[in-house]
């Protein structure tokens, strides 16, 4: 790795594979396990800048696909890189559009050159292959730009993900040649490379083998939680999280529920993301100890008592239940914001207590305790 770019491990669980570290980039470090807040457009939605650092957040996420569209990387970069485009000093990752290629395959077509997507935005093809994927992520300037993967859309079928896996191994490899080829016009970068292999372990341990050998900062495991069941993903992530580089931070890409999360740092997962915070914010919904609540819900409708007692975020603070679901049904605009600023420090206290735990010597009790009050507040 890279004097910018480094991994500490600080403690493990001797029960699980669960990993207390530090990732070190340019902007600062990561303390991990960490979930990572997803800004698609260059901004989480509903939070600014200040309130995500406020609330625990060490670093986002924006989309190479989404900002290639609009406002275009020639903009973000003329105007000093991601960083000072979108007022965010920490550390920052951009997805390569690897997942649109899954998400929106009903506007791609897929060959060995690359994917043409249709544009969300005004229907015009879109190119993304591996060259043009680093040069829009080195104009783009984020610490960490992943490679660019092809997710298959039936995890379970084993010629189409043999055949993406493959594929995935083939773009990597051109990948990292232009990306080596090339510097960044805003700084050091990290080249993550990406794990695919579907619901199948040997395909899973042949990818980590393929992407491993290309000694890179850091390594993600794709293609999971794409429609398939717990297990599967569970199946998916120990066949491959164990057995990539100790050194190297291990990231597991579009997962956000609680169960997933202390399923994959048993497994030694560190970073994550996802927009199940934010996206259920707008939609109403609570992440709490008693389970994910509803705030349009009559029986909050003179409910005093914050979103949770517990929580030290800035909305449980100073508002109660009973207001957010006054503004939710009424309509206004800051129950998303609120729900969603609950939401996104819900999931980094998790990861806090997660940290503590596991130098500690207490994770398995504590993923027993919070996955035993998920289960008897679903039942």
């Amino acid at each position: 790795m890279s004097d910018d770019f480094s991994y500490e491990l600080i403690a493990t669980c001797a029960e699980t594979g669960a990993r207390r570290g530090r990732f070190h980039t340019p902007h600062g470090p990561v303390d991990t396990p960490a979930f990572m807040p997803v800004g698609t457009k260059a901004t989480v939605k509903g939070i600014t800048p200040d309130v995500l650092e406020v609330i625990g957040s060490q670093m986002v996420l924006a989309n190479t696909y989404h900002l290639h569209l609009r406002p275009g990387e020639d903009v973000v970069s003329e105007l000093g890189g991601l960083h000072r485009f979108m007022g965010w000093n920490g550390p920052i990752l951009t997805d390569s559009g690897g997942f649109q290629v899954f998400s929106l395959k009903h506007l791609t077509k897929v060959t060995e050159h690359g994917a043409v997507l249709r544009s969300v935005v005004d229907g015009d093809p879109v190119l993304l292959n591996p060259e043009s994927v680093i040069d829009i992520e080195r104009a783009l300037g984020a610490d960490v730009i992943m490679a660019f993967d092809h997710c298959p859309s039936d995890p379970t079928n084993r010629a189409e993900v043999e055949a993406a896996t493959g594929r995935t191994h083939r773009w990597l490899d051109r990948c990292v040649e232009h990306f080596r080829s090339q510097d960044s016009p805003h700084g050091p970068q990290a080249l993550f490379g990406i794990c695919q292999g579907g619901a199948f372990e040997d395909l899973r341990r042949r990818s980590v083998d393929a992407v491993v050998a290309h000694d890179l900062p850091g390594y993600a495991i794709g293609g999971v939680s794409v429609g398939e069941d717990r297990e599967s993903v569970r199946s998916a992530v120990a066949a491959a999280a164990p057995h990539l580089p100790a050194d190297k931070p291990r990231y597991l890409m579009g997962v956000g529920t609680p169960q997933d999360f202390f399923l994959a740092v048993s497994e030694g997962v560190d970073l994550f993301d996802c927009v199940t915070p934010t996206r259920h914010g707008r939609n109403h919904q609570a992440y709490t100890p008693i389970g994910r609540i509803n705030l349009r819900n009559q029986r909050w409708a003179r409910d005093g008592a914050p979103l949770d007692g517990d929580c030290d975020c800035p909305v449980c603070q100073r508002f109660s239940r009973a207001y957010i679901r006054h503004l939710c049904t009424t309509g206004e605009m800051l129950a998303g914001v609120l729900l969603s600023i609950h939401n996104v420090r819900y999931f980094h206290r998790m990861m806090e207590r997660m940290r503590a735990a596991i130098e500690g010597g207490t994770f398995v009790a504590l993923r027993e305790e919070i996955l035993g009050a998920i289960q008897r507040t679903t039942a």
